[in-house]
C-alpha cells in the first residue's frame, strides 16, 4: 500500500533540506569574507601581540583577512559581552584570556556566562607571571619577601594591571598562601605599573614574562619567582614560587580563541584545524617560546573542560581571598 504525505509536510521537508544544504555550502566556503578577532584590552601588550601573530597565520591558512579589533574596558567584560551577543556565524571571534574564568568570580553582575555563551575553539598558549620587586629593597627570594612583609607591616605595595586581572588575583593568592599583607595598587595596564615600580612608587608587581624579563635582565627590577608550577621556558633561571615554599601557587595566564555560542560546529572545527596546524609548527612554537609563551593546542572539547575547571578554580580563589570588583 502506498502512503502519501500532505503537501505541507513535503514542503517543510524541502525547506529543511534546502536550508541544510545552504548552511553546509556556507560552511564549506568559510571564511568567505574578513573575520574579526576581538581583543579585550588596548593596543599593545602580550594579548594583542599574540592575537596579531595568530591572525596573520590564520589569514595565510584560510585565505581571508583576520582583523584584530581592540575593545578594552571593564576588565575585559566589554569585549566578552560584545562577542557573546555577536552573530554566531564564525565572523566574530574572541581572543579569550584568563579573565573569562576569573571575572565571574569577582564581578557581582555580568551580562554573559563564560560556559553557556561561548563556543570554545582552541587554547592558544600560556605564560607565567613574574613576581618582581624594586631593586632597592633587601629582598632576593620568597622567604626574604615574607620575612620583610612580617617585619615591616604596611610598607609593601603590590601593583597590578587592574582590578580583577590575573596579576591582581596572583597577589591575592600570595597574600592568602604566604600569610602576609600589603596594599594593592591597581593600574590601567601593566606598563603603567612597571613604570611606578621602576620609580620605586610601589614595592612589587606581578606581570607576564615578556613584559618583566627585559627589566630583570637589565637589573632595574629583581625577580623573586614565576607563578606557574614549573619553570617558564622563557625564563628558566627564575625559580617558581611553588618550589620556594608555596606548593599550591599556580597562575598560568592562558589565552584561547572562542566564538559566540551557536556557531556551527563545522566552522569551529575548521578554525581549530588551522590553529592546531599553526601551533604545532616548530618555527611558530619557537617564536612563542622566545616570548616566554608555551603553545597549548587543544580540541574544542578539551578547551571546554579546561574553561569549566578554571572557572571553578578561580571562584574558590576569590572566595578564599575575598577579592571582588564592585
Amino acid at each position: 500500500m502506498r502512503t502519501s504525505f500532505p503537501a505541507r509536510v513535503i514542503s517543510s521537508l524541502c525547506f529543511v533540506a534546502c536550508a541544510f544544504s545552504a548552511t553546509a555550502a556556507a560552511q564549506d566556503t568559510y571564511p568567505a569574507r574578513p573575520v574579526t578577532v576581538v581583543v579585550p584590552f588596548g593596543a599593545g601588550g602580550t594579548t594583542t601581540t599574540l592575537a596579531r601573530l595568530m591572525a596573520d597565520q590564520l589569514a595565510q591558512q584560510m585565505g581571508q583577512p583576520f582583523i584584530v579589533e581592540n575593545r578594552p574596558g571593564a576588565g575585559g567584560n566589554i569585549a566578552f559581552d560584545h562577542v557573546a551577543r555577536a552573530r554566531p556565524d564564525g565572523y566574530t571571534l574572541l581572543m579569550g584570556p584568563i579573565g573569562l574564568a576569573i571575572n565571574p568570580a569577582i564581578y557581582p553582575k555580568l551580562n554573559f556566562d563564560p560556559i553557556k555563551d561561548f563556543a570554545p575553539i582552541s587554547l592558544y598558549g600560556g605564560v607565567a607571571n613574574i613576581l618582581a620587586v624594586s631593586s632597592t629593597l633587601p629582598i632576593h627570594n620568597l622567604s626574604e619577601l615574607i620575612e620583610y612583609a612580617k617585619n615591616n607591616p604596611g610598607k609593601l605595595s603590590q601593583g597590578s594591571s587592574g582590578n580583577g586581572s590575573s596579576s591582581h588575583l596572583a597577589g591575592e593568592m600570595l597574600r592568602s598562601q604566604a600569610g602576609i599583607d600589603f596594599v594593592h595598587v591597581p593600574y590601567k595596564g601593566g606598563s603603567q605599573a612597571m613604570q611606578d615600580l621602576l620609580a620605586n612608587q610601589i614595592s612589587m608587581l606581578f606581570d607576564q614574562v615578556p613584559a618583566v624579563l627585559p627589566q630583570v635582565q637589565a637589573g632595574t627590577v629583581r625577580a623573586i619567582g614565576v607563578t606557574t608550577t614549573s619553570r617558564s621556558t622563557g625564563a628558566p633561571d627564575i625559580p617558581t614560587l611553588a618550589e620556594q615554599g608555596l606548593p599550591n601557587f599556580d597562575v598560568n595566564v592562558w589565552f584561547g580563541f572562542v566564538a559566540p555560542a551557536g556557531t556551527p560546529k563545522p566552522v569551529i572545527d575548521k578554525i581549530n584545524a588551522s590553529m592546531t596546524k599553526i601551533l604545532k609548527d616548530p618555527d611558530f612554537a619557537k617564536r612563542l617560546t622566545s616570548m616566554g609563551v608555551d603553545a597549548m593546542p587543544s580540541t574544542p572539547e578539551q578547551f571546554q573542560e579546561f574553561l569549566a575547571a578554571e572557572t571553578a578554580r578561580w571562584k574558590k580563589v576569590a572566595q578564599e581571598s575575598g577579592a571582588k570588583v564592585e
